[in-house]
């Protein structure tokens, strides 16, 4: 039953501008059950021939057959699954996972074959090969005989119908080496077909069959006189029906199998495995995407922040709500040419209130800073002279204490309501209700405490007062001029026609023609939300793309060190090819790592972020909302950013060849 055949096999390599002929027109069979030594000496290509035959390698020209398949139709995924599930590979160099336990070791070839019951496979030829006491321990914890015979339960882990070892006793003590070679004949016995490269006749002669090469020709094929008359070797042999030439064999499913939980944990504990290893260079990686995330999330929040104080300062001007300022919107604040400017007054507000029969309340306004002082305290802020429908307009209820009545507004009273930080500034913890202040050294009684509307990162919204319009204007501004109007409309829907009936009537009032732009300006809370929300929308946009720079940097740092790794871990990307890892897991596996080191960087950003939010809340002053779209979106990123710079070097590993990489030095 043939289980190996090869034809005019041929293996050469580039060397320069010439080639280097390995393997020459090589011939043989393998039956199945049988124990082959091959032998020859150093650059026979005794070792090129094995890994040929284990698929880490391809011919130059010739056929293999390996238990009836065409190796060269096979796409490198294919000879993976082939190679995992029909063949066990003993190393002389044991090329075990040094920062994997005995047992992990074992496991690995059934996490890329898909097999299941693996921690129980793996314990139980830990038991067989003598280790049973050793199985959490790493490569560096066992002796070289110990690390042998873990390779060979990894080797038979799959239950494999080929057995190649590569010089197994080469780097052992002699009575190591006898006990490997013990193991090697009992696996035999039973019935698994054992190829060994040797140039030990010591070791050959455990065999049944010898195979010598010299300068890459197969120069003798005959079976071993010292043991050809011990039948005890092992003729277990299977079922298979035997045919000329190449035997049928049953056919071998060589569709990788799905992607599983335990590869997914295998390649995130490798990852992390690998972090912890190079502690410093992995924070390093980790500290580009942290800044980053950071800094997005600060800088979304405090953008979002100010959204939400422009949102809340507009609810406080009241729903449907138009202003009405002097002055053409495009020099409103710049005294313009004679007839581009005008003044509000209160016969405008009396106007204004019959122009439409949509306008449910009106407000005129007088405004300008002062200086409020109590006792020895003192500090400047907004003085709002307003009528009592101020109250209703604004939504501006009193929590404590009483809004002016119409009665001490006509009378000029001198009373006045506070703005919560112009009471933590003159008062305190104290009650300033009652209490008697001076406005520009006119003295005022404290009768009511206005509500918290906050503040932005500009402005702070609770830094005001308000009196009385009347002695507002009288009192304390001396002016007969309005600083704005306030409209409110009856709903919604009716706020566009109230604007085009102002209009009308201000510039028939104004004797405006036509060909003239308005001297005033008109906006409702719609138009002043788009503007100062499109504003602030474009500021966090831009604080959110510099901030993502940061991100963009980390990733290029991620990559380099992806890089770095993939060079680092060549001989162990080999070994995990040559125990059926295919492309697809290998880049997976290091797709995963480069998401973990950016992930880590997220979460300890999205951390870090927030803290600097709530510092600039608390030290700053500023308005700070994080929601958690930004949040997602930014570990999103962050994870996006491992995976596209992770990719090539990924990519460049998942292409390496076993047998390339197993060489690496």
């Amino acid at each position: 039953m043939t289980v190996i055949e090869i034809k005019n096999m041929t293996r050469s390599y580039k060397m320069g501008k010439g080639e280097l002929k390995v393997l020459k027109e090589i011939s043989l069979r393998i039956e199945e059950g049988e124990f082959v030594a091959i032998m020859g000496p150093s650059g026979s290509g005794k070792s090129t021939l094995m890994q040929i035959m284990g698929l880490l390698d391809r011919p130059t020209s010739g056929r293999y057959f390996l238990l009836g398949q065409d190796v060269s139709r096979l796409s490198d995924d294919e000879g993976a699954v082939l190679r995992s599930k029909a063949i066990g590979f003993v190393f002389q160099m044991f090329n075990l996972l040094s920062r994997t336990s005995a047992l992990g070791n074992v496991m690995l070839p059934m996490i890329y074959s898909g097999q299941g019951h693996r921690e129980e496979r793996g314990r139980e030829l830990l038991c067989e090969v003598g280790l049973e006491d050793r199985m959490d321990h790493k490569p560096n914890q066992l002796s070289g005989g110990q690390q042998q015979r873990v390779a060979i339960a990894r080797a038979l882990v799959n239950k494999p119908r080929i057995l190649l070892a590569d010089e197994p006793t080469g780097n052992l003590a002699s009575d190591q080496a006898d006990e490997i070679l013990r193991r090697l004949v009992h696996l035999n016995q039973q019935g698994i077909t054992t190829i060994v490269v040797t140039h030990e006749p010591d070791v050959a002669a455990r065999a049944r069959r010898i195979i010598q090469l010299k300068d890459g020709m197969l120069i003798k094929d005959e079976p071993n006189v010292l043991t050809q008359g011990n039948r005890e070797q092992g003729n277990s042999v299977g079922t298979l029906t035997v045919s000329s030439g190449v035997v049928a064999q049953p056919a071998i499913k060589l569709d990788p199998p799905k992607f599983s939980l335990a590869e997914l944990k295998e390649h995130v504990g490798s990852a992390l495995r690998a972090m912890v290893a190079n502690k410093i260079r992995s924070t390093l990686s980790v500290l580009g995407v942290l800044i980053g995330v950071a800094a997005v999330i600060a800088m979304l929040a405090i953008g979002e922040g100010a959204r939400a104080s422009i949102q809340a300062r507009l609810t406080g001007l009241g729903s449907n709500v138009i202003m009405l300022f002097p002055g053409a919107p495009n020099t409103r604040g710049i005294q313009g040419a004679v007839g581009d400017y005008t003044r509000l007054t209160l016969d405008d507000v009396k106007a204004v209130r019959g122009a439409s029969p949509y306008i449910a309340d009106i407000y005129g306004e007088a405004e300008a800073n002062v200086r409020v002082v109590y006792k020895n305290r003192n500090t400047v802020v907004e003085l709002q002279g307003v009528p009592t429908s101020y109250e209703s307009i604004r939504n501006a209820r009193p929590p404590f204490g009483r809004f002016f009545t119409e009665t001490e507004d006509l009378r000029l009273s001198r009373v006045v309501l506070l703005g919560q930080t112009v009471v933590d500034n003159l008062f305190g913890d104290e009650n300033p209700i009652g209490e008697t202040v001076k406005i520009n050294r006119v003295n005022f009684e404290v009768i009511g405490i206005l509500p918290v509307k906050g503040s932005t990162a500009f402005s702070d919204q609770d830094a005001m007062v308000v009196i009385p319009l009347h002695t507002a204007m009288k009192r304390v501004l001396s002016t007969t001029y309005l600083h704005e109007m306030a409209i409110q409309a009856d709903s919604p829907e009716s706020i566009q026609v109230v604007i085009g009936d102002v209009e009308a009537l201000l510039r028939r009032r104004h004797r405006l023609p036509s060909y003239k732009e308005n001297d005033f300006t008109l906006r409702n809370n719609a138009e002043i939300q788009a503007t100062l929300s499109g504003t602030t929308k474009t500021m966090s946009m831009l604080l959110g793309s510099v901030a993502a720079i940061s991100l963009l940097v980390g990733g290029i740092g991620i990559m380099n060190i992806m890089l770095v790794s993939v060079k680092e871990r060549t001989r162990e990307i080999g070994l995990r090819k040559a125990v059926g890892a295919a492309r697809r897991a290998i880049l997976a596996q290091f797709l995963l790592e480069a998401s973990v080191l950016s992930g880590v960087g997220g979460m300890a950003g999205i951390v870090l972020g927030a803290s600097v939010s709530l510092a600039l809340s608390r030290l700053a002053g500023w308005t700070t909302f994080i929601t958690p779209q930004s949040v997602f979106w930014a570990f999103a990123f962050s994870v996006g950013v491992g995976v596209i710079f992770g990719f090539w070097p990924a990519y460049k590993a998942s292409l390496l060849s076993p047998i390339g990489a197993l060489r690496y030095e």
